[in-house]
């Protein structure tokens, strides 16, 4: 049976990313996932974004809603102390090992069930422990070079956010955003042409109208 990967691009800094594992085993038989780190202040800073949590009045928001959508799922969630926090050491780790999903999982649960900020000393030595990945490469060149890679090629297939899905199309790539894309990439899987047709097709026709500086 032929298979189809997707590419999810994550930052552990997102507690919907946490939530988007969880459904994961919804996938078609014949999907495979590809965890792909990425550097979410890089992506919103080309695209002139700021994060969700760094705007005062949606913040507290988004946590309630992360947690809200994490118990739809069987998800229990507990914030770290700090956040947003600084990710950029434990993104490193997970790209210069290259983590498979049971990897990123575990980092995952270290930030969003145990509740640990991996952005001090100490618990980045704590967090690399927990992962089963060696410290030393959260300094290493070639991790640091193959985060840098995977954000801009990121950003080169038009992901804008954390938990992107990125899925082969015949037209490029299609890029599913956050939890709540979910239920629209399983129909999209089972339906490759959906975006094709109509109420679809002519979204690409759209102009804009107005735009602010």
């Amino acid at each position: 049976m032929k298979t189809r990967t997707i590419e999810l691009h994550y930052d552990l800094i997102s507690p919907f990313a946490h939530v988007l594992l969880a459904r994961l085993g919804e996938l078609p038989g014949d999907v495979t996932v590809k965890p792909v780190p990425v550097l979410l202040g890089a992506i919103l800073n080309h695209w002139g974004q700021r994060g969700p949590a760094e705007i005062s009045a949606k913040r507290l928001h988004t946590y309630r809603q992360s947690i809200f959508l994490g118990k739809q799922h069987g998800v229990e969630m507990r914030f770290p102390p700090r956040h947003p926090f600084n990710p950029l050491k434990a993104q490193r780790l997970m790209a210069g090992a290259d983590a498979d999903l049971d990897t990123v999982r575990r980092g995952f649960d270290f930030v969003f069930s145990q509740g640990r900020a991996p952005d001090t000393d100490e618990e980045i030595a704590a967090f690399a422990e927990a992962v089963g990945i060696p410290l030393e490469l959260a300094a290493d060149d070639r991790a640091k070079a193959a985060l840098r890679a995977n954000t801009d090629r990121a950003i080169e297939r038009g992901v804008f956010g954390v938990p992107s899905l990125v899925c082969a199309s015949g037209s490029g790539h299609e890029v599913f955003w956050g939890v709540d894309a979910f239920d629209m990439l399983l129909a999209w899987l089972d339906d490759e042409a959906l975006f094709e047709r109509e109420p679809y097709r002519h979204l690409d026709d759209v102009t804009i109208g107005i735009a602010r500086k």
